[in-house]
């Protein structure tokens, strides 16, 4: 089912769009800090918080924590081989790869499988929101992937339930085109504050948009801020996101390897962006787990319990056909 699209308000309220500018300053209405020379608690190394192996031996793209009911989703693209209900062939994993057809798996906090379901034609998985609601959670993902690369070019909501295979076209999916002609459309939600952070590529530039989730939900795509993908000209595959307050995160980078070897510490980059202006406020190479092999970084969440919120990164290691995961949590402040 196709989501709502924006209508004559939409489309030509200007006053709209100012309206919806100004929910910035509200929103964010503490004034900025003073400068510190002092690193933040972000700069420290991750302590784990969780071990786990995916269904499939393809490796983790994202996750995302549902602390209420103590689970993980966690994204991967459906390996070679595999024959799903109502297929014919059991096509190769680049096959799989080219068609965005992903595995959704859910796991408890101690790694154990706790069911699955497969999304087909939806993308690559860079990007996983989680919607908490009285009646249980919605699941975010990229969605209708472009044939010529794999990737999405919009974005669904769906519910989680354990086996099932939905189609692109499925009519159990809420979905949304936000930026018409763009692909690589990743979301990720702040529940606390309501927003619902894109990232996309128009003509090959990735890019940063954020909104409000309710507008969103409604189909009324007026972006809070919009602005280019800082890092993006160091060349380092976009790795994860996500988005808290005023400030939005990222993760670049790649496996240890040739040009990246072990010896360094790897090129993993942490950001922190300020979504006002879309400017870098701090970045490090990140230092959690050097001691892993590959060690190739995949996915950013933030978790809210116990107080005070804390960034959880994702981190492959294992050999090919092996891998596993680790995810490492730290102080957001």
């Amino acid at each position: 089912m196709q989501g709502p699209r924006p209508g004559r308000r939409a489309v030509c309220g200007l006053g709209l769009m100012a309206a919806a500018a100004a929910v910035v300053p509200a929103r964010w209405a503490r004034a900025a800090p003073a400068p510190s020379r002092k690193l933040p608690a972000l700069s420290a190394a991750g302590r784990q918080f969780l071990a786990g192996r995916l269904r499939h031996t393809t490796v983790l793209q994202s996750f995302a924590v549902d602390e209420q009911h103590r689970h993980v989703y966690a994204l991967q693209v459906v390996a070679g081989g595999v024959r799903l209900t109502g297929e014919k062939t059991a096509p190769p994993h680049a096959d799989r790869a080219g068609n965005g057809d992903l595995c959704l798996n859910r796991l408890t906090l101690d790694g154990s499988a706790a069911g699955h379901m497969y999304l087909k034609g939806f993308g690559h998985g860079g990007s996983l929101g989680l919607e908490e609601s009285a009646d249980g959670v919605t699941l975010w993902t990229e969605w209708d992937a472009n044939p010529a690369s794999g990737y999405g070019r919009g974005v669904c909501r769906f519910r989680f339930t354990d086996g099932r295979v939905l189609e692109r076209d499925s009519g159990e999916l809420r979905t949304y085109h936000p930026v018409i002609g763009s692909t690589s459309n990743f979301p990720a939600l702040d529940m606390t504050h309501r927003q619902l952070l894109l990232r996309y590529k128009r003509d090959g530039i990735p890019r940063f948009a954020l909104y409000d989730l309710d507008r969103f939900r409604a189909g009324l795509f007026l972006p809070l801020t919009d602005f280019a993908q800082p890092g993006a000209d160091l060349e380092l595959p976009f790795q994860g996101m996500a988005v808290y307050g005023r400030y939005a995160y990222q993760l670049l980078g790649t496996a240890y390897g040739t040009g990246n070897p072990a010896s360094s510490g790897g090129n993993t980059r942490l950001y922190r962006i300020d979504l006002r202006t879309g400017g870098v406020v701090w970045q490090q190479l990140e230092r959690t787990a050097p001691e892993l092999s590959p060690r190739e970084p995949e996915g950013l969440a933030v978790l809210r319990s116990g107080g005070t919120p804390r960034l959880c990164l994702g981190f492959v290691e294992g050999p090919a056909g092996g891998r596993t995961f680790r995810l490492y949590d730290k102080a957001l402040s």
